[in-house]
C-alpha cells in the first residue's frame, strides 16, 4: 500500500478557489499509479471526483465538477493536485486522495483504489 497525505483544504467563500495536494509519506513513488480524488459529505456516500492515469495523459472528472475542477500530477514532485475553482456550498466535503494499481479507465470506482489518504476538509460558505 501507498501512504498518502492530502493538504490544502480549508474554509472558503462560494466562488473561491482551493488547490488540494496529495503526496506520499514514505519512499513510495506514485508515478506508476492511477490516482484519484473522491469526496464524502456528511451523511452521504463517498463519491468520485476525478481520476488521472500514470502519465497524466488521460483523466476524467465527475459531471458535477466539470468546468470548475482540474486534476493534474507532477511525478517528478511525487504529487497529484486537485484545483478547485468556482466553489459552491455543495462542494463541502472531506476530500480523499487515492492510489490504484488498476489501469486507468473513465469509470473508476472506490473499489479500484487500494490506498487512501486520511482526507482533508473543504468547507464552502454561502
Amino acid at each position: 500500500q501507498v501512504q498518502l497525505v492530502e493538504s490544502g483544504g480549508g474554509l472558503v467563500q462560494a466562488g473561491g478557489s482551493l488547490r488540494l495536494s496529495c503526496t506520499t509519506s514514505g519512499r513510495t513513488f506514485i508515478s506508476s499509479y492511477t490516482m484519484g480524488w473522491f469526496r464524502q459529505a456528511a451523511g452521504k456516500a463517498r463519491e468520485f471526483v476525478a481520476a488521472i492515469n500514470w502519465s497524466g495523459g488521460r483523466l476524467s472528472l465527475a459531471d458535477s465538477v466539470k468546468g470548475r475542477f482540474a486534476i493534474s500530477r507532477d511525478n517528478a514532485k511525487n504529487t497529484v493536485y486537485l484545483q478547485m475553482n468556482s466553489l459552491k456550498p455543495e462542494d463541502t466535503a472531506t476530500y480523499y486522495c487515492a492510489a490504484s494499481s488498476t489501469t486507468y479507465s473513465s469509470s473508476m470506482l472506490p473499489s479500484h483504489f487500494g490506498s487512501w489518504g486520511q482526507g482533508t476538509q473543504v468547507t464552502v460558505s454561502s
